[in-house]
């Protein structure tokens, strides 16, 4: 993914692009369970996804995005949307659910190709411009955000 910019090299960048990978990781997952025609591996799968997304997009929404909306209004709007189509989806295998609809390995198919277009979109987009655009009280309230959220993935070790 990017790392022409800089902006991995700030934690909070750092961890939601960690996310991403992760996602992605995922998603390559869900192919194979999609091929084999598994809706019940598809629907754990989900699930595993979803908890990544949680607090991912509790940092994006309500700390990046928020310092960005001002100056990409449109661009925030679309990936909020996005956001909630991704969630829904997923939000259909919650609770330990295989959803019983038999277009939804499809759809969640579907809505995974949308979160990998997603995804390029917030690395190749918006972490470089929260790089040359946010000050060091918005970067400051970005990472209380992130305290607030907490993350699924450990931290690397230095």
């Amino acid at each position: 993914m990017c790392e022409y910019c800089g902006c991995q090299s700030l934690t909070t960048i750092d961890e939601l692009t960690r996310e991403h990978d992760e996602v992605v990781r995922l998603i390559g997952h869900l192919r194979t369970a999609h091929q084999e025609g598994s809706a019940a591996r598809m629907a754990e799968i989900a699930r595993e996804i979803a908890r990544v997304l949680g607090p991912h997009t509790q940092v994006e929404e309500h700390g990046l995005f928020p310092a960005l909306a001002g100056d990409f209004p449109e661009q925030i709007t679309a990936l909020e949307a996005e956001h909630r189509q991704v969630e829904t989806v997923l939000a259909e295998a919650a609770d330990g659910v295989t959803p019983a609809d038999p277009t939804w390995p499809d759809r969640l198919m579907e809505a995974m190709a949308m979160l990998r277009d997603h995804i390029l979109k917030e690395q190749d987009g918006v972490f470089p411009a929260a790089l040359a655009n946010l000050s060091i009280e918005e970067w400051e309230a970005v990472e209380a955000t992130r305290a607030r959220a907490g993350s699924t993935l450990s931290r690397p070790t230095a």
